[in-house]
């Protein structure tokens, strides 16, 4: 069915919006939580409207889907090849990844993954965003001179740390967080930071604490 513009950001709403709400969703209740009924009630529009911008509830859980990899792999492959001087910092870029507010969005990973256990084709995609997060942290390895079979564990030293953070709901201050980091940069890289890339990282992870 043809829609002009009128129609999609008029009275029925739009496809953001119902994303959005879906999202909320998802994070606050898990994907039992999105139905389509209570998020029509959360923004106020008839259950019909819905169907402007979805076929079904599958169609909206799949645009989910496709927006968790947006908020948490694409970010992590990108830091995996930002510009870096040293081993130490190219690492640093991967924690900033993690440790930054809006970057790698661990509430959707949460919930994302407490949904795959319960839904065949969800586990899948899990499993492929975990094996491309992994082989692109590895290739950065490689490109610093690591082995590919020393890469590879490193890699997965990063990268289940990181993930067990999300999947235990670990929490730390940010300041013992950041304590910790250059000891995880030397176990990680095998190199100490320098101290100026500590600084610029601390200063990054504050800033967007703020």
């Amino acid at each position: 069915m043809k829609r002009d513009d009128a129609a999609e950001k008029g009275w029925r709403g739009s496809r953001e919006g119902w994303l959005e709400v879906g999202y909320q969703a998802l994070i606050d209740g898990g994907v039992d939580a999105v139905k389509i009924l209570p998020l029509a009630k959360r923004l106020n529009l008839a259950r019909t409207s819905f169907y402007w911008f979805f076929e079904d509830r599958e169609a909206l859980l799949a645009a989910l889907i496709d927006g968790w990899e947006q908020r948490t792999t694409k970010p992590l492959v990108d830091a995996t090849s930002r510009y870096a001087e040293t081993v130490s910092e190219a690492m640093l870029n991967v924690l900033t990844c993690f440790l930054a507010a809006n970057t790698f969005d661990s509430r959707l990973e949460f919930a994302v993954r407490s949904w795959a256990l319960q839904d065949e084709g969800v586990a899948d995609r899990v499993k492929a965003a975990d094996e491309a997060r992994l082989q692109a942290i590895a290739a950065m390895l490689v490109k610093w001179g690591n082995h590919p079979d020393e890469a590879d564990i490193r890699a997965r030293t990063v990268y289940l740390v990181q993930i067990g953070y999300i999947s235990m709901q670990a929490r730390e201050d940010i300041e013992t967080r950041l304590a910790r980091i250059p000891m995880y940069v030397r176990i990680y890289t095998g190199q100490d930071p320098e101290p100026r890339e500590i600084a610029r990282f601390n200063a990054g992870i504050r800033q967007g604490q703020g």
